[in-house]
């Protein structure tokens, strides 16, 4: 859908990582954020990526893309938490006039591109719609109306748009299994999600 702009806020410290970086983890024969830029890029929308001033190797798995649906974008204050990738992320939805801007998690490395697909053929142009676990737990991604821009271009401190998502009825959409809500933010959580992986027929 054209007129749904995705953005990948990619501007956090990984801080539970104990000096790893989630975002460079090898995913699918690259760093994550590439992954999931990459398969961003694939579904026809135009990419945000915030990126932070002092992780030169998040910039460096984006540095070739040659896309002019792709933008990046350095988040000075990011150290102010997600709202900051969220309000960089709101003013640039404003200047294209998008219709809605869909957050797309980038430690969420089983979610596809038919998700994806799936999500925004369900959009009504209206309602905020968040994907959820097949069993209904709250995920990502999440798509905000261009009515809530304003209200994204606010918010302060970490809590990303928890406080946007509870003042306004929100449509829950499952994805199958856990793949909306299945995010890497620890060593722990790595070692499973590969071990897993290599079960797999």
């Amino acid at each position: 859908m054209s007129g749904v702009l995705i953005l990948i806020p990619a501007a956090g410290a990984s801080s539970r990582m104990r000096g790893r970086d989630k975002l460079i983890e090898e995913v699918r024969g690259k760093p994550l954020l590439r992954d999931r830029a990459d398969m961003a890029l694939g579904i026809g929308c135009q990419v945000l990526v915030t990126l932070p001033p002092d992780r030169p190797r998040r910039t460096a798995a984006l540095a070739d893309i040659d896309d002019p649906r792709f933008t990046r974008i350095t988040v000075q204050d990011a150290q102010t938490g997600m709202s900051a990738s969220l309000r960089c992320g709101a003013r640039w939805a404003m200047d294209h006039q998008a219709d809605a801007l869909m957050i797309l998690l980038p430690d969420l490395p089983d979610l596809t591109a038919d998700d994806i697909n799936f999500i925004l053929q369900s959009y009504d142009l209206k309602s905020i719609i968040r994907a959820t676990s097949e069993d209904g737990i709250p995920g990502h991604p999440v798509i905000l109306p261009a009515r809530l821009f304003n209200a994204l271009a606010t918010l302060s401190g970490d809590h990303g748009a928890r406080d946007i998502l509870r003042a306004h009825p929100v449509t829950p959409l499952a994805l199958p299994g856990t793949r909306a809500t299945t995010d890497l933010d620890t060593p722990e959580a790595w070692d499973a999600w590969r071990s897993a992986q290599n079960k797999k027929p």
